[in-house]
């Protein structure tokens, strides 16, 4: 890795991530499910819990034991019957790394701050006795870690991050996957009743793709954590060079755009939750961000 890659900022590293912890104390313990039951301690259980939750495709990480044979047999691919207590809490961290994303002009790039503000979510989860499970998306394979919970669970999310956020930046120029692909994916991953949270800054015009989203949601309550970078957020007038990932550039006038209006109408028209992150916050003050948006 280069020594400018290497840079805060740029690189994500586990121990950054790891560090956000501390900050649990600036942000709201997480509202309970509808199925969890009254009284704020969770007392410790063994097993996996007997109630079913869902059918779903198999992923890394799975217990074999919990194949679901006639589903398997049925489609011709692995799947899985989840079970739980009634007080189980899951959350899907989904990490946006698209090439998109791999820029900042203040603290950090925006690919950064998002693995921040999932990974702030994801401890604060953890603490409350739930279940995290990543999926992050970018140059090539996407990252998949299956539910875990505890402190191993936010483990294996936070080392996930990383090797995503690093295959991403050794390949600025890989083609990127439609977002369409990747929440065709959580759906099918997650068991219904999830939670999930999409950190993305939502780029492209197909991302807002009503069928997908509204899919998505309808399915599991979903969450966008929509990364902006200072810059896009107010931009000091002027011309600024320009290049296209064809090789072509020029100069040209910031025009005035209503695109982040746009996207914040468009989700609450579709009842879906957002909030929108500076990505120059420094951590501590995107803990609060987040529990001021209520997330």
């Amino acid at each position: 890795m280069s020594v400018v890659v290497a840079r805060p900022g740029i690189d994500l590293t586990a121990e950054h991530l790891l560090s956000l912890r501390h900050f649990l104390r600036r942000m709201p313990p997480p509202r309970l499910s509808d199925n969890a039951l009254p009284g704020g301690m969770v007392n410790k259980r063994r097993g996996r819990g007997l109630e079913a939750a869902d059918i779903r495709h198999f992923v890394e990480g799975d217990d074999i034991r919990l194949i679901d044979r006639n589903a398997t047999a049925r489609t011709g691919k692995l799947h899985v019957r989840t079970v739980h207590d009634e007080r189980d809490r899951t959350a899907l961290l989904m990490a946006d790394f698209r090439a998109s994303m791999l820029w900042g002009t203040r603290r950090a790039l925006r690919s950064v701050a998002a693995a921040e503000a999932l990974t702030l979510l994801g401890w604060r989860v953890i603490a409350a006795g739930g279940r995290v499970a990543l999926l992050a998306f970018g140059a090539g394979e996407p990252v998949i870690i299956a539910p875990r919970g505890r402190d191993r669970g936010m483990v294996a999310v936070i080392g996930g991050l990383v090797r995503a956020h690093r295959a991403a930046l050794a390949h600025p120029d890989a083609q990127e996957p439609p977002l369409r692909d990747a929440l065709t994916f959580a759906r099918r991953m997650m068991s219904s009743g999830s939670s999930i949270f999409l950190a993305s800054a939502l780029d492209a015009p197909e991302d807002l793709d009503r069928d997908a989203l509204g899919a998505l949601h309808d399915r599991c309550p979903l969450t966008v954590l929509h990364m902006r970078d200072a810059f896009e957020i107010a931009a000091p007038g002027g011309a600024y060079p320009f290049r296209l990932a064809s090789g072509a550039g020029g100069v040209s006038r910031m025009a005035e755009a209503h695109h982040d209006e746009a996207i914040r109408s468009t989700l609450q028209g579709w009842r879906i939750g957002a909030a929108e992150l500076d990505a120059s916050l420094a951590p501590e003050a995107m803990a609060d961000a987040l529990g001021y948006a209520g997330v």
